[in-house]
């Protein structure tokens, strides 16, 4: 599909962003060609209409290129919010009315096919892939949130298929498009911890809220519970499942080292080009149940790396005490590296706090020294101590800087030419295969090492655990 010189002209100028890494093909995903919708605007579906959802329709009402065709959501009352929240933009005020409104995706795909360019997916994960593989193969660009996939095996396929199909997607991980990332791979590649051989990354949330026994209630009016459940494990309503507390229940949710930690761990995968692990571990775990991960989890992964003794990286989740919201402090006994605080005695820096607020983040330790990246989203990396980062010279800038996650997607979209920097296939669905290791460590237990064959998808050494690489779709839901 090629596009006008009139209507790249057009768009060009709407965009916010240029093409800030146009010319660049750092990922290797295959290039495909731009939209071609008669208006001129980028057409978009959204999968999901509240919640997440929210952070893209507000980036989608304020970029002119873009025009809000359709909405597919289970909870009506979420589409009211949607549709609500869109009307109050003075370009769209008096027109909300004419977004279409589905409560099952599958039925606005069918009807919407041919009036849509570009779908964002802001749902429960156990219900991406589906959502995903459906819109690519109809040739429609994908932007899916974090952590993209419930499972190893839908990681794997949401990529080839988005090879396949050759359309632009991209994982909603905002760090991966930030400067911070960059620059922690440019010092690293630079040399300023020398070799890297071990990384800590800790987390600032507490899922803790969300373990709790759960009543089976009357369905709430509007909310659409069939289609809600999906491709998942059927049970009954269940009051506090929907919204959110699906995120740390093992059918629905891939738990807090996909949903907080992806972003985080980005730094580690991508700063030192991992691919696969070859085993993780858990090392310690508090508040496992049947239906629900840990509220406290340490695991330890062994990377692989050509010409390099293994990579042990550690990630620590969740804190011993409760806690009435998602942030974290440090009264309620955050999970942490000792190392964090050894380096904070020593050098007279609190490196993951202040005060009582808890910092996310990852230190790196080199056979030279140490670097810390501080904040959930990869921030931007500093040598410890100190006086050892401002001695050292700023590297320079090798890697294409974006706009932002939303952005690089659009450019794409628009532009067509290189991928955006959280494709499916070359970035973020390797990336969360690996993640999802340390998912199935954690329900091996403490102390059972799990051995992983990564380009087969399998555990080598607990068998049973393979039945969760890949979860079974309901009847009416398959691929």
């Amino acid at each position: 599909m090629k596009t006008t010189a009139t209507r790249r002209q057009f768009l060009k100028q709407g965009l916010m962003f240029g093409g800030a890494v146009a010319g660049h093909r750092l990922f290797g995903a295959p290039a495909v060609l731009s939209v071609n919708s008669p208006n001129s605007r980028v057409r978009v579906a959204f999968v999901g209409a509240w919640g997440r959802a929210q952070a893209h329709l507000n980036y989608s009402t304020l970029e002119p290129s873009i025009e809000i065709v359709a909405m597919a959501d289970v909870d009506e009352n979420r589409i009211k919010a949607g549709l609500a929240y869109v009307d109050k933009v003075p370009e769209y005020k008096g027109k909300a009315s004419q977004i279409k409104t589905y409560h099952d995706y599958r039925k606005m795909f069918d009807e919407m096919g041919k009036s849509v360019d570009a779908v964002f997916i802001a749902i429960p994960d156990h219900s991406h892939t589906l959502a995903a593989i459906m819109a690519m193969k109809l040739g429609k660009h994908v932007y899916c949130e974090k952590p993209l996939t419930h499972d190893i095996y839908e990681a794997r396929l949401v990529g080839e298929t988005a090879r396949k199909c050759k359309v632009m997607t991209q994982m909603g991980n905002q760090g991966h498009a930030g400067e911070g990332l960059r620059a922690i791979r440019e010092y690293i590649e630079a040399g300023a911890i020398g070799t890297v051989t071990e990384t800590h990354t800790w987390m600032c949330q507490n899922y803790s809220r969300l373990n709790k026994p759960r009543a089976v209630k009357p369905v709430p009016q509007g909310l659409h519970w069939d289609e809600w459940i999906g491709p998942g494990k059927y049970r009954e309503y269940c009051e506090g499942l929907h919204p959110g507390a699906w995120y740390n229940t093992k059918d629905y949710g891939a738990g807090l080292i996909a949903a907080v930690g992806i972003h985080t761990f980005d730094a580690v995968h991508w700063g030192l080009q991992l691919k696969y692990p070859s085993s993780c571990v858990a090392l310690a775990q508090e508040g496992m149940t049947e239906d629900d991960y840990g509220t406290l989890n340490t695991v330890m992964f062994d990377f692989p790396r050509p010409g390099l003794p293994p990579l042990k990286a550690y990630f620590y989740d969740g804190a011993k005490e409760s806690s009435p919201n998602f942030a974290a402090d440090v009264k309620q006994g955050v999970n942490h590296p000792a190392l964090a605080d050894e380096l904070s005695a020593k050098y007279g820096r609190e490196l993951w706090r202040s005060g009582d607020q808890v910092r996310a983040g990852t230190i790196f330790v080199g056979d030279k020294g140490y670097m810390i990246s501080e904040s959930e989203y990869c921030g931007a990396p500093r040598i410890i101590p100190e006086e050892k980062h401002k001695e050292f010279p700023v590297p320079p800038k090798k890697y294409p800087r974006t706009k932002g996650i939303q952005a690089d997607f659009l450019r794409a979209v628009v532009e067509g030419g290189e991928q955006p920097c959280s494709n499916f296939a070359d970035v973020s669905g390797p990336y969360v295969e690996a993640l999802l290791v340390g998912q199935l460590a954690m329900r091996a237990g403490v102390g059972r090492k799990v051995e992983w064959d990564g380009e087969n998808m399998k555990c080598t050494n607990i068998p049973e655990l393979n039945q969760f690489v890949k979860q079974e779709y309901r009847k009416g839901w398959s691929l």
